[in-house]
């Protein structure tokens, strides 16, 4: 179910609103466990099978974090670990693997297809969080398998993140405060998402798709705006869906943590790795790159550390050697701006370089192949174009430039600043009533679109 479907904004949201808030069962045993069966139906919507997979999961999980609290093993942590990523390998990998095994040898060896289950990366991830939580004293295991449930299977956050650590909701899941402050808050947070996904990220679609469609033929002007509409895509689209979780979660009273911080003002990769995907980046650095010794080991270990880190970043993104490309890029960037500081010699130029670089990430992120990404980053660089600017760029440059204005000023604080001058001054009217406009707005729009799910559904 996608939260921007009219399934979810005409009848799941409001019914679960409705019983979840009744004036005679208001005890927070009832709500946490309609909750959990409202997430539960959330998920089967969608992964009618699938949903016993993730409770088969959560079970598992809830067992085997009693035994490590108690007898603190680090086999048990093994093996437990090695349980998640053997279910993550098998649904969302495997068929990879069989595919290049097959290439390697010229021959169909193995001819397997396994449907890829919404949303496994980031609860199996939760999951591994739980547990390594729990090994290192950051959190003490939950009794009520049911609880634990809730803390994975909780619909805001249960399909695109944010990767919600345990140690942040524990206390949250039985001593929580629900208050007409924190739902409209909700209510304002969700609409901003909302729009991100249905007014921008939408439409960006459109326009990358167009670009992308057209197998390396694009002049230069062209190939770049495919680029920058792609960048503008799914960072709305992301980030939309981060905003509606939070916005969710506070209407459930559950604060849940940022995960973007206008991550395109950047002034440097490492920046923007700092701002974008918060609850991805952290959790690598948490629970991969500080266990390996981080920095505090000799320079290759320490290089062999970003190398795991980004090849796995790079892996839990999907099953596609441009994913793997895309997380050595980084790594490069990474290990030279991080050895040699030469981004803080360049001035302002240090964006550009930044927006340029995470440019050219995004179109390999995006390209089916590593040969199509290739071919698409020849003409944004002018090598064997047909030309450099030609009438597709004209018609869809022309047509999107009011749009692309309001998406670049969307992706910057912008709107935040205007409205703290405006509390400031004592004109705390102005972002209810943009949020109510966008509100508006995205109802329209999505009662007349088509079915659009979000970018990261796919990992």
């Amino acid at each position: 179910m996608v939260f921007s479907s009219t399934v979810f904004l005409f009848l799941f949201l409001p019914i679960t609103l409705i019983i979840y808030y009744n004036p005679i069962f208001k005890g927070r045993k009832f709500r946490n466990i309609f909750l959990l069966l409202a997430s539960l139906g959330f998920y089967a919507w969608g992964e009618p099978l699938f949903v016993f997979l993730m409770i088969l999961s959560i079970f598992m999980t809830w067992m085997l974090g009693l035994q490590i609290e108690k007898n603190h093993s680090r086999r048990l942590l093994a093996i437990a670990t090695s349980y998640h990523v053997l279910i993550l390998f098998s649904f969302k990998y495997f068929s990879f693997f069989s595919e290049q095994i097959n290439k390697a040898f010229h021959r169909e060896l193995l001819n397997v297809e396994i449907t890829l289950p919404i949303g496994i990366s980031f609860f199996t991830f939760q999951l591994m969080s739980y547990l390594f939580d729990i090994y290192y004293g950051n959190a003490t295991a939950q009794r009520n398998p049911l609880y634990v449930g809730l803390y994975v299977s909780l619909f805001p956050q249960l399909i695109a993140g944010p990767i919600v650590r345990y140690r942040d909701i524990e206390d949250q899941i039985q001593n929580r405060i629900e208050n007409k402050e924190l739902f409209s808050e909700g209510i304002c947070r969700f609409s901003l998402g909302l729009g991100k996904k249905l007014l921008l990220a939408d439409y960006m679609a459109l326009l990358a798709d167009m670009m992308f469609s057209s197998n390396g033929t694009n002049s230069i002007f062209s190939a770049w705006l495919g680029a920058i509409a792609y960048t503008l895509q799914i960072y709305f689209d992301f980030s939309g869906y981060s905003d509606m979780a939070i916005g969710l979660g506070k209407m459930f009273g559950f604060s849940i943590n940022e995960n973007f911080n206008y991550p395109y003002i950047a002034d440097s990769v490492t920046d923007f790795w700092r701002r974008w995907h918060i609850s991805l980046s952290t959790w690598f650095r948490d629970y991969i790159y500080i266990p390996l010794g981080g920095n505090r080991v000799s320079k290759c270990r320490w290089f062999l550390n970003l190398f795991i880190v980004w090849l796995l970043t790079g892996i839990w993104h999907g099953a596609n050697w441009t994913f793997i490309l895309w997380g050595m890029i980084y790594f490069v960037f990474l290990l030279l701006e991080k050895t040699t500081g030469f981004q803080k010699k360049i001035g302002v130029l240090n964006h550009i370089y930044t927006g340029i670089v995470v440019i050219i990430a995004w179109v390999v992120f995006r390209a089916e192949s590593v040969s199509s990404a290739l071919l698409y980053i020849r003409n944004m660089l002018d090598i064997g174009t047909y030309s450099v600017i030609d009438s597709a760029f004209l018609e869809q440059f022309t047509g999107s430039a009011i749009i692309l204005a309001i998406a670049f000023m969307g992706s910057t604080p912008l709107l935040r600043t205007i409205n703290q001058k405006a509390e400031h001054v004592g004109l705390q009217w102005v972002k209810p009533v943009y949020c109510l406009f966008i509100f508006v707005l995205s109802m329209m729009q999505a009662i007349r679109s088509t079915y659009s799910p979000f970018i990261y559904f796919n990992f």
